[in-house]
């Protein structure tokens, strides 16, 4: 099975401030890898980095075969922001045409694109009324058709289901599996322990560091607990006790 992302033995922060340590991560394509941690802990800096956003201090990312950064990848990337970064002036519909726009897709294909994307979310009879006039949810649920537009080979979702209801949650979940399915890559962060449980594989981020990694199913068992929850939280005890231990 082809690799989408490659991070080997990154070192990434900002002047001389470490953010993150050591992190090796392998995802293939059709897999949906969850990465979870608090606040602060690294997850967006770790994105950022696949993305391109940030050049690595130390080590390697690889994102479909390239070293990153590298902006002519990005058209291949489709990217949901925590913030909602839309144009509040504008209807849904215009939002998605000219971010579609952006990353190259032509006008014939956004006619098919828009309506499967705003489908996914349940916004198709919304489209046409403006951003400003939305929901904090539904700005969520838009910026969610805004990163499926382009049909990405890669998806990464910052905190996608935040502020959906659970009805919909479900709908989302269904889709991405069929995304996996076709061969596409996705990785999300999260802090909802049920977007955890239903990713092909996690990584454990805290204070910087990757304190467990594995199926949800490998680490419950490894971990010798009975939720993903109790992963994190044991994992959390286990490295404060070796910090101590130093």
């Amino acid at each position: 099975m082809a690799i989408t992302i490659q991070v080997k033995d990154l070192q990434q922060g900002y002047g001389k401030t470490i953010v993150l340590k050591d992190i090796n991560l392998t995802v293939h394509n059709g897999e949906i890898l969850g990465l979870i941690g608090p606040s602060g802990a690294g997850k967006t800096t770790l994105v950022s980095t696949i993305m391109g956003m940030l050049t690595p201090q130390k080590g390697t990312v690889t994102v479909l075969g390239q070293q990153m950064p590298n902006r002519k990848l990005l058209a291949k990337i489709g990217y949901m922001a925590q913030t909602d970064a839309l144009y509040s002036t504008l209807t849904a519909r215009e939002n998605l045409k000219f971010f579609g726009a952006m990353q190259g897709i032509s006008n014939d294909a956004l006619k098919k694109q828009i309506p499967y994307a705003a489908g996914i979310v349940n916004l198709n009879s919304d489209l046409d009324k403006y951003v400003k006039d939305y929901s904090g949810g539904m700005k969520r649920r838009l910026s969610l058709a805004i990163a499926l537009v382009s049909d990405p080979e890669l998806l990464i979702l910052d905190e996608p289901t935040v502020g959906i209801d659970p009805e919909l949650r479900q709908q989302i979940w269904a889709e991405l599996r069929k995304i996996a399915k076709q061969g596409k890559t996705i990785l999300l962060t999260t802090h909802v322990m049920e977007d955890a449980e239903q990713s092909d594989q996690l990584m454990m981020i805290r204070n910087g560091v990757a304190i467990a990694q594995g199926t949800p199913d490998q680490l419950i068992k490894d971990f010798q607990v009975d939720t993903v929850e109790a992963v994190f939280l044991k994992a959390g005890r286990q490295q404060d006790e070796n910090s101590r231990n130093d």
